[in-house]
Parts: C-alpha cells; structure tokens; sequence
C-alpha cells in the first residue's frame, strides 16, 4: 500500500476519532483489578459516567461491544415466551429484533421504510390493543446508524403512559450518546443500552446498562437464562468500584479521560456542536443536488447524515474513489440500503475545520466518480459554519 501523508479521516459514523489525550491515558501501565487503586478508579467513574445518560441510578459497565449490552437489558428483564414490541427503523433495530428472536422471546415487529423513526402513534395503538398486558418491554433504537434517523423517545415515554401500560422501555443509544441529548431518568427510560465507540471517543470494547428502578425490580422475577450479563454481581461488586469478572482497564482509563473531556466542554455545548454539524452537512448534501435519507426533521441524526445517491449511481464506488484520492472512510450502506447511500459521521471528537476538509473530500469524490453535483454544496455548509 502507498503511503499516504496526513492523517486518515476516519468519518464512519464509529467507532470514531480517538482523541489523543484518550489514547495516553489508555497507555498507562495496567494496575491490579483487586486492588485498592482500581477500587478508587471504578468508583470514580460509576459516579462519573451517570449524568452523560441523563440518570442518578446505577449504570453497569461491560467488556463488550454494544451488542452484548443488547442481549444484557433483554436477559435481565424478560423471561421465555415474553413478547417485546420492536420497530424496523434500520439495519441495526432489525439485528436487535433478530437478537430476541434468538433468545426466544415473542417479536412484534412494526415494519418501517428506514427513512422514519418509531412512530409513537403506533406504540399508543399497539399496546392499547393489549389488553391482556402480553407486551412486556418495547425496543427502541434512539439514534439508527445505518440510517442517519433519530426516534422520538419522549413521545414514545408518553405514549406508553397514555395506553396506562405497563411495559418496560429499553432504548439502543449507541451512536446517540453522547452527541445528541439524552435523558434517561427524565424521559423514563427503563434500560438505556450503550457502547464506547463513537460519542464517548473510546475505541471498540465497553459497552453500558442505564438501568431504572422499575428495571431493576423486573430482574429480580425474570427467568432469562444469564450470567456474564447478570446485574446481580455487577451492581454488588460496583458498590465497592469492582467487577465480578476482569474488567478492560485501560478502556477504563480512557473512559477516565473521554468522560473529562464532555465535563470540560459541557454537555449542552457538546449537543450543539453536533446539531451545528449535522445541519451543515444537510446543506452541503442539497446543495449538491443530492437527498438526505431521512425524511421527517423532527427525526434527523445530529450523529451522521446518510446521503442517498441517484439512480444508477453505486454509493460503494463513490466511498472507493474516495477512500483512493483522499484517504478518507465513509459508512457504506448497511441491510436493504446497500450500494444506494453512503454515511458523513460527524460525531464525538470533531470540530468545524474537521467537517470542512470531510465534506470537501466528499464533493471532489463525487465530481470524480462520474456523480454530477453542483460544486456549492460546500460554500452552504461553509455559510452554515460561519453563522454559528
């Protein structure tokens, strides 16, 4: 492979730039789990990590990838037979949805056309057909990765008390926290699934529980086979800052170092950015002539921003000649938007210059790869930069 100069650009919507103070303190020297330093540190960051999901209640730290934090808020709540309600708003509800499925779990699953989020009208007529209360948890994707659609989440809270139902919400945060505001314990959130790699700016390998009251009571009568995700020994071995099994220490220091790196910039400027973000890069995709996959504003992605291509365009070309001239990385299409969209993520450590040179790289690609656009699709993101 030729080398290239410069820093690749990493812009898949994660795992995402690591920020290099993160991947210092990742490289401190390993300390013993079972002493009293790491006692410290896990305590540390039981407490710190809270306020990032919105929430004053326990939050359990895995070392796994999303997908495990998947399978623990739906081992430790449900029981065999138990039937869930799902919504098909992209590639990764659906993975979630098969998940269930798999652990014998009863799926009503909503089909969507991945251009929308869960619609809370739907969740009200649902579980007011059910009377008999069958549904025990509905499933939410907040922010859908493949798709650049965000879901209302307060809207469905607020659907699920108008139908007086008792059901359990388990939301999929993963390429939302963050970057785009969240309010676990506000919204009434049950569960609020997590992973490391794309708002927290940590690489691949933790993934988080937000867990409720309510949540919590349900674990205690739910007869899902678990172990390495019981809540069980980790709540009780988190109360003294340990874990019941060997943790990833040095993601540990890096979520140390992430975590003081959203307390410096705040969170609601941290939410900002993002939104700023986003609406440039929207403006840059219209002015090029091109469609934002998303379809409803009240529901577009302040994380990423998928881009659908013309007919007859291939979205994977475009990511190739691309990744070719400018050493830069897009999100292919994912599931049933394969070869048709190509993903900007614009999430956790990115700044104004960081988008400027991401969407220039994107509009000399497209000229490159025989897509016509119109070149002053970055000018209106530039203008969009230079208002804020």
């Amino acid at each position: 492979m030729t080398y290239a100069a410069g820093r690749h650009f990493l812009q898949i919507p994660g795992p995402t730039n690591v920020p290099d103070s993160v991947l210092r303190a990742m490289s401190a020297a390993t300390i013993d789990h079972r002493g009293p330093e790491f006692g410290e540190l896990g305590a540390q960051l039981l407490r710190d990590v809270r306020p990032v999901f919105g929430t004053t209640g326990p939050v359990v730290i895995y070392p796994a990838t999303g997908t495990g934090a998947w399978e623990a808020a739906l081992v430790n709540t449900l029981s065999p037979g138990d039937a869930v309600l799902t919504f098909e708003t992209g590639h990764f509800a659906t993975l979630w949805q098969d998940m269930a499925r798999g652990l014998g779990l009863e799926v009503d699953f909503v089909p969507g056309d991945w251009r929308h989020g869960a619609d809370p009208a739907v969740v009200a007529e649902r579980l007011a057909a059910d009377t008999a209360h069958r549904i025990r948890a509905v499933c939410v994707v907040h922010n859908e990765t493949s798709t650049g659609v965000t879901s209302r989440i307060p809207e469905i809270r607020a659907a699920i008390d108008a139908a007086r139902h008792p059901a359990l919400l388990l939301v999929d945060t993963i390429s939302s926290l963050g970057s785009i505001d969240y309010r676990h314990d506000e919204w009434g959130v049950d569960v609020t699934v997590a992973g490391s790699q794309k708002g927290l700016m940590l690489p691949p390998g933790m993934s988080f529980n937000a867990i409720s009251a309510k949540a919590l009571d349900a674990s205690r009568t739910a007869r899902m086979p678990r172990t390495f995700w019981d809540w069980g020994p980790m709540l009780a071995a988190n109360e003294r800052g340990y874990f019941p099994y060997t943790p990833n220490t040095n993601l540990l220091y890096g979520l140390r170092e992430a975590l003081r790196l959203l307390d410096d910039e705040g969170l609601e400027n941290v939410f900002a950015r993002h939104l700023r973000h986003a609406e440039a890069t929207r403006a840059a995709v219209r002015g090029w002539g091109l469609e934002v996959l998303a379809l409803d504003e009240r529901e577009y992605s302040a994380a990423l921003t998928a881009v659908l291509v013309p007919d007859g365009v291939d979205a994977d070309k475009v990511r190739a000649v691309i990744l070719d001239r400018f050493d830069m990385s897009l999100g292919a299409g994912l599931g049933r938007l394969a070869g048709r969209v190509f993903r900007i993520g614009h999430l956790g450590a990115f700044n104004d210059l960081t988008l400027a040179g991401t969407l220039a790289g994107v509009q000399m690609g497209l000229g490159l790869a025989g897509v016509e656009v119109d070149g002053r699709g970055l000018d209106a993101a530039l203008e969009v930069l230079q208002q804020s």
